[in-house]
């Protein structure tokens, strides 16, 4: 197995439970690949110790680069990853998403997997700003695990946009598909391709009266759902596999996935930046905090990530 030879598992620091490890070496032990469990580390109280000397203060660091790595060794140690690799890095950085994409970039890795937070109130899952960093800037495949397991003849939802010609969406819906197709055939799980499309505008039903908004509808289902059986006979998939349903594809997917009981969705990102993300999102992004299940994200073709010289 060639893909996903290249793991790198962010750990997290203020757990003991680390979801990203424990579906690291799930997924290490199918494909055998490496696995690199990094950490990324900064306490605040350093930038408090100027009147130390250079030395002091870099012994300081030191320390607590030392603390961790052996914190790190003993939760791997914990770990049952009998016959495969997996090294350890400690890094000190106070944008704990800068190494992380550096590190993914550098060593040409195949896949980053990131647990999530869970709020202990709400029982919801909290996204941090370096899960929306990561998501956006990462140039490879980008795994969010929550708690949902990946338990044999499971479901795998692949999200795609058939319904348009864009050159740019036909390569993403492509990429989309190929992945879920190789993670259903490494963690034996059956594919799905989910599609949204829009309702009838309401605007322009009540500004022309003559606009016949049933055969609106009906051709614009009838173009989604030839588009994807072109999509999914490409790829071997059968029509029972294949959901087209009118909505907002945030609400299209949770709806799905939900119904299958999903443990995988597989989606892309267009990886928008400043003031564009802020403003807007990404569709995948909205889509992202209201799964219950892990979630992949891709990029499109040609990516380059901002952390890229």
């Amino acid at each position: 197995m060639e893909k996903y030879q290249k793991i790198l598992a962010v750990i997290d620091p203020t757990t003991e439970e680390q979801k990203a490890l424990k579906r690291a070496i799930e997924l290490a032990h199918k494909t055998q690949g490496n696995i690199v469990a990094f950490l990324s580390i900064y306490d605040f109280s350093y930038e408090m110790t100027t009147m130390l000397s250079s030395d002091e203060r870099e012994a300081m660091r030191q320390s607590l680069i030392d603390d961790r790595k052996t914190w790190l060794e003993n939760i791997i140690a914990q770990e049952n990853h009998q016959g495969l690799t997996i090294n350890h890095q400690v890094v000190w950085h106070n944008r704990p998403f800068e190494p992380i994409i550096e590190q993914a970039i550098h060593h040409n890795v195949d896949i980053v997997i990131k647990g999530t937070h869970e709020h202990d109130k709400l029982k919801a899952v909290i996204f941090t700003p370096t899960d929306w960093h990561i998501l956006r800037k990462c140039p490879c495949p980008v795994l969010l695990v929550k708690d949902h397991s990946w338990p044999a003849n499971g479901n795998i939802v692949a999200s795609v946009n058939v319904g348009s010609n864009e050159s740019e969406h036909t390569s993403l819906n492509d990429i989309i598909t190929q992945e879920a197709v190789l993670l259903g055939n490494i963690i034996h799980g059956n594919v799905h391709l989910v599609n949204s499309y829009p309702g009838t505008p309401v605007n322009i039903a009540i500004e022309i009266p003559e606009f016949n908004a049933n055969e609106y509808n009906d051709s614009m289902r009838q173009h989604h759902q030839q588009a994807m059986q072109n999509h999914a006979t490409k790829y071997s998939i059968s029509a029972e596999n294949t959901h087209v349903r009118e909505g907002l594809p945030e609400d299209v997917i949770e709806e799905v996935s939900q119904q299958l009981d999903a443990e995988l969705v597989v989606l892309g990102t267009i990886g928008r930046t400043g003031i564009s993300a802020a403003l807007i999102g990404n569709t995948a992004e909205h889509v992202i905090d209201r799964l219950n299940c892990d979630v992949l994200a891709l990029k499109p073709e040609g990516y380059k990530s901002p952390l890229q010289d």
